[in-house]
């Protein structure tokens, strides 16, 4: 049985669940189990289409799968993993357990950018663009918006746990993407976090959005062929390891990330060694599609 609650590891699961064709195929294999053919047979649907309907409930833990040599040819057979989920609802006792602290994009503490870079704020830009210089600008402070080719910043916050007091997870949510020049709907960036000094892995950006629309948020004033908007992402670090909207990128679990330290820092970080050097940009509040800032979520 799975067990869930609203924490954001279990996101790929309500995905899987979202769908009547997903919750047919489970009822096909809890009697027997059934190849991608079979499968695809019984509910009349192209095996590719099938094929990436079964990876969600494979991501979500529902099903399993095994491979059986079977007439000649082997062949992946899916059968049902679970029996039953049991889904905590948010409670008051639960909602006190759980305490925010938000950073605002402006508010770094270090950094290392190369261009293209620039900030800007919900009314202005700040300086010149493509010069690092103007990261230091005392206007940043006030920055919801900035981005840079390759290169890192750095966040620092305080540690608010008191003495008696226990972290069972840290989340930290964040408005990001890509930074081309212009806008590119393809255009990966392989983008690092650290917390603390620990590396918690790395997520590959897809783009740097906008071409299609305007950030739901971004100001009417901001250039319409630069960047728009970004993907709310997630990180979780808890005590089964670090994951990114429920999908794993690291075995670094809650106890390694140095909890004990006055001050938490956090860093974003384009290497120029990574595969995919394509910059980042961080939305805060005012800017993009979701009007917030950098949030660190900790679940006492």
């Amino acid at each position: 049985m799975i067990k869930a609650n609203g924490d954001s590891r279990f996101l790929p699961l309500y995905e899987a669940l979202a769908s009547e064709v997903r919750w047919r195929m489970m009822d096909l294999i809890a009697d027997r189990e059934m190849n991608v053919k079979d499968i695809a047979a019984a509910l009349e649907l192209s095996p590719s289409i099938v094929t990436m309907h079964l990876r969600k409930l494979e991501q979500a833990e529902l099903i399993g799968s095994r491979r059986v040599r079977l007439n000649g040819g082997t062949h992946k057979l899916c059968f049902l993993k679970q029996k039953s989920i049991e889904i905590e609802l948010p409670s008051a006792s639960r909602n006190a357990r759980v305490r925010e602290q938000m950073i605002s994009v402006g508010h770094f503490t270090a950094f290392d950018v190369h261009p293209t870079c620039g900030l800007g704020t919900q009314e202005k830009e700040i300086g010149v663009w493509d010069d690092p210089r103007y990261f230091l600008d005392p206007e940043r402070v006030h920055a919801a918006i900035l981005w840079f080719g390759r290169g890192y910043v750095e966040y620092k916050t305080p540690n608010y746990l008191l003495a008696h007091q226990k972290a069972e997870a840290i989340e930290i949510s964040m408005e990001i993407a890509s930074e081309a020049p212009g806008l590119n709907d393809y255009w990966p960036s392989d983008i690092q976090f650290a917390f603390n000094g620990i590396s918690l892995g790395t997520w590959t950006s897809p783009a740097d959005f906008g071409r299609a629309a305007r950030g739901k948020y971004t100001p009417e004033w901001w250039h319409r062929n630069v960047n728009q908007y970004g993907l709310l992402k997630t990180i979780r670090i808890d005590a089964f390891g670090t994951f990114m909207d429920g999908e794993r990128i690291s075995d670094v679990t809650v106890a390694d990330i140095k909890l004990e330290e006055p001050f938490w820092t956090l860093r974003f970080t384009v290497d120029e060694e990574a595969v995919n050097v394509g910059g980042l940009t961080i939305y805060g509040a005012g800017f993009g599609n979701h009007d917030q800032d950098i949030v660190i979520r900790v679940h006492l």
